[in-house]
Formats: C-alpha cells, sequence, structure tokens
C-alpha cells in the first residue's frame, strides 16, 4: 500500500501549504509495524494535531484501518520543520 498517497489524500484540505509536507514511511521493530513521519511547517503541524489531538487521533485511526488490509499496525508521529536562527 502506498501509505504516503493515502495519508496526502487526508491531509492535503486540512492544511494550507500541501507541497511542503514530508511523509517519510520506514519499517517497525517487526515486520509487521510501519513508522509514518509526517512533518509540516509549523502552523500546518498543529492543524494535523487539532485540539487535544482529535484530529492526529482521528488520521491515526484511519490510516491504522488502511494499515489492516495487509496486517500492518500502523504509527504515526507527526513534527514541525524548525528555522534554526543564526546568532
Amino acid at each position: 500500500m502506498n501509505y504516503e498517497t493515502v495519508i496526502h489524500a487526508l491531509i492535503d484540505p486540512i492544511i494550507d501549504s500541501p507541497e511542503s509536507v514530508l511523509i517519510r514511511v520506514t519499517e517497525g521493530n517487526t515486520p509487521k509495524d510501519v513508522n509514518i513521519l509526517i512533518a509540516a511547517e509549523k502552523e500546518d503541524t498543529s492543524r494535523l494535531i487539532g485540539k487535544k489531538g482529535i484530529i492526529a487521533n482521528a488520521l491515526r485511526e484511519l490510516v491504522g484501518v488502511a494499515g489492516k488490509t495487509e496486517n500492518k499496525h500502523v504509527h504515526l508521529r507527526f513534527e514541525s520543520f524548525d528555522e534554526k536562527k543564526e546568532d
């Protein structure tokens, strides 16, 4: 399954800059685990997490259901891009 395509279909309508989103899919500790990192701009990351994590939990549920078609357990993690300031 192409998790990147599934996730983009879910998150692109929610965020302002879908072109700047980085989605990295890696294997987990076991063959049945899949780790997915979603990195976006700070404002978009806030939207993806939502108040009290409600959007993030909904995304985890939806992607988890998609993973069950391949008997996989999907772990989603959200990060924002950090702008490093030079002194």
